[in-house]
């Protein structure tokens, strides 16, 4: 079934998971540790911020509801940038000693809203409201500060007013601060929304691999179906004749029919063999193929036309050669028709190997080449699947793969044990 593709412009963020909301709550403490810190060093150097500051377990009390909002910054982003925002500027007007930490929450808070808040409408405004608001609240510091004792820059020796250069200073840098922390969540969001993409599309492309290999099994399982459809065909059509002779002669011939009833005997068990390799493979609509089913005697000619399309081709048969039946014939002759197919169309081969070993209890083919595959020729591996369906009818196995110094090899087995 195929999944609608999203609209990414207007894709929302997934919630933070368990995990993330743990790792809230440890930003939350390690922040919160940190404002501490800093504020105890601050007052132990008396460098404060504003020239001075309130006592220092005021100080410390602001930085607890400055930290605490953190635990659910990806949970409730605009409102943690809200409230983060408002005890902000209450803490400087209450000059507390350390600004370093506090304004690290504020990064942190406009950041959230930009990488979390599904809302972007909301996201965009909300944060754009706030840093309005900081530089009104800069602005007003600003005033209050020039309308003021002018401070003494005893080490000033720059070309320009100490008090402009101190203004134009702290305009910069909050511009900076500022636009710094709205860019960072919007390409946290970008990347997360990137991300999403990938993983949409990696998805589609195994739902698609695996719909592809499920057509190519049942392709090949229909094919085998039709193959073994002849096979079991003929037997039936031979026991059907003898029955019918043995029918004829019952009377008369006793010995004849007594031959007769054992050829049918005798094909109704092989015609048994090959039907338990059709279970599963069922294809009511299969179109009928009325060419004859090639088999090990057709080999030569495979060879043949391998060698016509340019390979050097090396042909050895080992063991005792002996008859097997049609069926485990048909397969053997598919993979290896397979296999020279591969090699042809996907490696650049000049020599191939075929062998055949005739095993006690199975048929053994391996096919190796010398070859290199083409990158821009690389096959979708359905040849793979479909030789793997082709020798599980039989009981039988496959492997594939690179050789260990160049080419690639191809080895089957086909168990030719009759089952009484």
């Amino acid at each position: 079934m195929r999944v609608e593709e999203p609209v990414w412009n207007e894709w929302r963020r997934p919630g933070p998971t368990r995990a993330q909301r743990r790792r809230d709550i440890g930003i939350a403490v390690l922040v919160l540790v940190c404002a501490f810190e800093a504020t105890v060093l601050v007052n132990s150097m008396g460098a404060f911020t504003f020239g001075r500051a309130p006592e220092l377990n005021e100080q410390l009390a602001w930085m607890l509801p400055l930290a605490v909002p953190l635990v659910v910054r990806r949970r409730y982003p605009v409102a943690v940038l809200l409230v983060v925002s408002a005890l902000f500027i209450a803490a400087q007007w209450q000059q507390v000693g350390d600004n370093l930490v506090p304004s690290g929450i504020l990064f942190l808070a406009i950041f959230t809203v930009g990488a979390w808040e599904q809302n972007r409408v909301l996201a965009r405004w909300s944060r754009i409201g706030v840093i309005v608001a900081m530089f009104l609240w800069l602005g007003f510091a600003l005033v209050k500060a020039l309308l003021g004792p002018v401070g003494e820059f005893e080490k000033a020796a720059g070309p320009m007013d100490p008090v402009l250069a101190s203004v134009l200073y702290g305009l910069e840098f909050n511009i900076f601060f500022f636009v710094f922390a709205y860019v960072a969540g919007e390409m946290a969001w970008t990347a997360a929304r990137r991300q999403a993409q990938l993983e949409f599309k990696a998805e589609e492309l195994r739902r698609s691999q695996e719909q592809n290999t499920r057509g190519a099994i049942a392709a090949e399982r229909m094919r085998i179906a039709r193959d073994l459809h002849d096979v079991v065909a003929h037997h039936v059509s031979v026991m059907g004749i003898q029955a019918g002779a043995a029918r004829r002669v019952l009377d008369s011939d006793p010995e004849t029919t007594r031959d007769a009833l054992q050829t049918v005997e005798q094909t109704a068990r092989t015609a048994i063999n090959e039907l338990r390799g059709l279970l599963g493979v069922l294809r009511a609509d299969a179109e009928p193929d009325l060419r004859a089913n090639p088999g090990l005697d057709d080999l030569p000619e495979l060879l043949d036309n391998a060698r016509a399309a340019g390979l050097k081709v090396e042909h050895g048969v080992y063991g005792d050669p002996r008859e097997v039946s049609p069926a485990v014939a048909l397969s053997a002759y598919r993979v290896v028709q397979e296999a020279l197919t591969n090699v042809v169309k996907h490696a650049d081969a000049q020599r191939v190997d075929v062998r055949m070993r005739f095993l006690d209890s199975a048929l053994e083919l391996e096919i190796s080449d010398d070859g290199r595959g083409r990158k821009a020729t690389a096959g979708s591996g359905f040849g793979l699947v479909g030789m793997r369906e082709r020798l599980a009818v039989h009981g039988g196995s496959l492997e594939a793969g690179p050789r260990r110094d160049a080419g690639y090899l191809v080895r089957a087995s086909l168990p030719t044990e009759e089952n009484a």
